[in-house]
């Protein structure tokens, strides 16, 4: 009897510190992730250097913006001209002043449409070369902070929010593939035979990955 009280004693004494440890280790949260937001597209732009590089920009196309107003106005005041006019004007003349017209504005507008492109281009090199740059410090300074995932919160963007920075031990997409190998049963491939030596191609240079 007093074996058997022993050996229940025992058991309990096992059992509570079976208990015991189990709530210290699910009382024990993990480590939560430790995520950051960021609005890319304005810290780039917020730029001191940035802000220089635009102030350029700003200068380079100024001649073009004087010489799209110069046109406008010219149309401007040739079709009041016309228009006060057109009751003196012979058919001729109307013709003449109205193709005239109509010479400036196509002028115009091909040099507004060449304008916007150029300007257009420049703007995209000038963000590029600072959000490249940004975008480098972002990723050390996310590891040095221990981020595990800093998000773009650009607003209007074209797509959805998206993931400059994630902590290898935050990517599962290996965990998932193996289970899921395990799940559906289907065993690998074998490897491939080499080829003989004599008739091996030579294999094509591998092509750069695409950029972010």
């Amino acid at each position: 009897m007093k074996r058997n009280f022993a050996v229940a004693a025992v058991l309990a004494s096992g059992l509570a510190l079976s208990a015991a440890a189990q709530t210290a280790a699910t009382s024990a949260p993990a480590a939560a992730p430790k995520v950051a937001v960021i609005e890319f597209q304005a810290a780039v732009t917020s730029t001191n250097e940035f802000q220089r590089d635009f102030g350029d920009l700003q200068k380079k196309f100024e001649p073009q913006r004087t010489q799209l107003k110069a046109l406008g106005d010219e149309v401007d005041s040739l079709t009041k001209q016309l228009q006060t006019q057109a009751d003196k004007l012979s058919d001729a003349e109307r013709a003449s002043k109205a193709k005239t017209i109509d010479d400036k504005k196509k002028q115009a507008q091909r040099v507004a449409e060449d304008a916007q492109n150029d300007y257009q281009s420049a703007m995209q090199e000038t963000f590029g070369k600072v959000a490249s740059k940004v975008d480098e410090l972002l990723n050390t300074y996310a590891k040095d902070q221990g981020f595990t995932l800093v998000i773009d919160a650009t607003e209007q963007q074209q797509q959805p929010p998206t993931v400059l920075y994630a902590a290898p031990s935050s990517n599962i997409t290996k965990a998932i593939v193996d289970a899921y190998n395990v799940k559906s049963g289907v065993p690998a491939p074998p490897p491939s035979a080499p080829a003989p030596a004599a008739t091996s191609p030579k294999p094509a240079a591998p092509k750069a990955p695409a950029g972010r």
